[in-house]
């Protein structure tokens, strides 16, 4: 599930499983499908 964050006066969209901020909504609920809660390939 993705829960909604306030941060500096925007909503940033929040994966549950890896806790990746996204702006967008959609994005958000995209990447917490396909998302396996290892470490994030954007920390590489």
């Amino acid at each position: 599930m993705v829960s909604t964050v306030e941060r500096d006066g925007q909503t940033w969209y929040e994966c549950e499983e890896c806790g990746l901020l996204l702006e967008d909504e959609a994005e958000a609920k995209t990447h917490e499908r396909n998302c396996d809660a290892e470490d994030p390939s954007y920390l590489q």
